[in-house]
């Protein structure tokens, strides 16, 4: 159960490697980061942000804004940067990296390092901040229709259910993208040649399988009966195991997407040290657990132990963890309008 006795409980262990001093404490008691509002911030102050204010004695600033916003206010404010620290979900950390805006972070700066997954810190030196909780897009299932249960993205061509698999829209949903990489990826294409994924769609459109553009018609469709498979995210099984829906969520062999959210060192502002420890304090076990348990992302940090449904609903472990694929956020902001238009090409044929 998630509650700050339980959370600070969990993060005295932790307390003495990640305690501030009181002449860092005296320099700046105030820390500004952004979170993403509603529930998500709510978990966000059980996390971290309520057990890093005790331990501290700092007080954390919270500004709701989306990663977008987070990266304009950042480039309008390059010169005098208002965060401290900066949280980003679907890869405009690299953008932000890439300009500048973000700060390099050594592996010996943050204790907890070393628990991490490697691609949850491949980016750090160069900017790009610890991955502290993921999404995985692969394939979500209802468990009375399907059976047995799917392994594959070929799966979704299963006969006789063609018309009961969803297609999330690749041009303004950035899952139904990663969706798009993924089956493109597991057909052998890459990054330069979508073909074999445009072809894949093209087969699943041909059966009968119909386009969704947001995550509530998704849902609509499973509750209604007529959707019995859907390439989607997996904390959004979740969602649709709360509303009781018998849909559950698999990682298939050919591996299934991850999209990074991420905690980053604004570049360029005083209290880097303390701004450090927020950031590691992000990616402890306890936090890293947290997310898994409250909304289904994958942990990062490979030490983590999960059991029962939480276990059985993320991809979780050094197995699993080796299945994730990345897709290079620049690639895909450069490449994102030309394979829209192929995209729409597509739908309308």
């Amino acid at each position: 159960m998630l509650n700050r006795r339980h959370f600070l409980r969990d993060t005295a262990l932790t307390a003495s490697a990640l305690a501030v001093p009181s002449i860092l404490r005296a320099q700046d008691n105030r820390l500004v980061i952004n979170s993403f509002g509603g529930a998500y911030e709510e978990i966000h102050r059980q996390l971290v942000i309520t057990p890093f204010e005790e331990m501290t004695g700092t007080r954390v600033e919270v500004v709701t804004a989306y990663s977008a916003d987070t990266l304009s206010q950042l480039r309008a404010q390059k010169e005098a940067p208002q965060f401290d620290v900066a949280h980003f979900s679907g890869g405009l950390e690299t953008t932000a990296a890439l300009e500048g805006l973000l700060s390099p972070i050594e592996p010996s700066e943050l204790s907890n390092h070393d628990q991490m997954y490697e691609f949850a810190v491949a980016g750090i030196s160069k900017g790009v901040g610890p991955t502290y909780s993921t999404a995985v897009i692969g394939l979500l299932y209802e468990t009375n229709q399907i059976n047995p249960a799917p392994t594959s993205w070929n799966d979704l061509l299963r006969e006789g259910i063609g018309e009961r698999v969803l297609v999330t829209d690749a041009a303004s949903n950035t899952y139904g993208l990663l969706g798009l990489l993924m089956m493109n990826h597991a057909l052998g294409g890459t990054m330069e040649d979508l073909t074999p994924g445009l072809e894949f769609v093209r087969k699943l459109l041909d059966n009968g399988a119909v386009v969704v553009s947001k995550s509530p018609e998704i849902q609509q469709n499973f509750a209604q009966g007529s959707a019995w498979m859907a390439a989607y995210a997996q904390d959004y099984a979740f969602t649709l195991t709360k509303a009781g829906l018998p849909v559950k969520f698999v990682q298939p062999q050919e591996g299934a997407a991850f999209a990074p959210i991420t905690v980053n060192l604004v570049a360029n502002r005083p209290n880097r040290e303390l701004a450090l420890k927020f950031i590691d304090l992000s990616i402890r076990a306890e936090a890293s657990a947290g997310w898994a348990e409250a909304l289904r992302y994958s942990p990062t940090n490979r030490t983590v132990t999960l059991s029962g449904e939480v276990a059985e609903q993320v991809v979780y472990g050094e197995a699993a963890a080796r299945n994730l694929v990345g897709f290079d956020p620049v690639v895909i902001s450069d490449k994102r309008a030309g394979w829209n238009e192929e995209w729409k090409r597509l739908l309308v044929q």
